[in-house]
């Protein structure tokens, strides 16, 4: 098992930086939109109407942010989860906590993809 890991790490390193990204770049600009400047009033109520966000996270553009706004910040969050579990017990616990945070994070990402595709 130790060798499969060790193969997808660089895949791995491309989830965990993507979601750090998205992180660090979308979710702050989205918060501040969404819980600052529409309740302010800087963004028209019309830009934030159901049927038009509706319409673009129906559409694949749409989508594909959305997913990616989903799965990348969750490998993110299970890639730190894991290293601090390393961090706390040594790489011994490595062998368990790496398959169960990765395994994780895949399962949740397949059941992202299930709720996006069906929107």
């Amino acid at each position: 098992m130790k060798g499969l890991i060790l193969r997808l790490e660089p895949v791995i390193w491309f989830f965990f930086g993507s979601g750090f990204l998205i992180g660090c770049l979308l979710f702050p600009a989205t918060i501040f939109a969404l819980g600052i400047a529409a309740p302010l009033g800087w963004v028209p109520a019309e830009a934030l109407a159901y049927d038009r966000v509706a319409g673009l996270a129906a559409s694949l553009p749409g989508r594909v942010v959305l997913l990616a706004m989903l799965v990348f910040p969750l490998w993110n969050g299970l890639n730190h989860l894991r290293h601090f579990a390393i961090d706390l017990g040594g790489v011994k616990r490595d062998l368990w906590i790496a398959p169960l945070c990765y395994g994780a994070a895949l399962v949740l990402s397949l059941g992202a993809l299930f709720a996006v595709v069906r929107l």
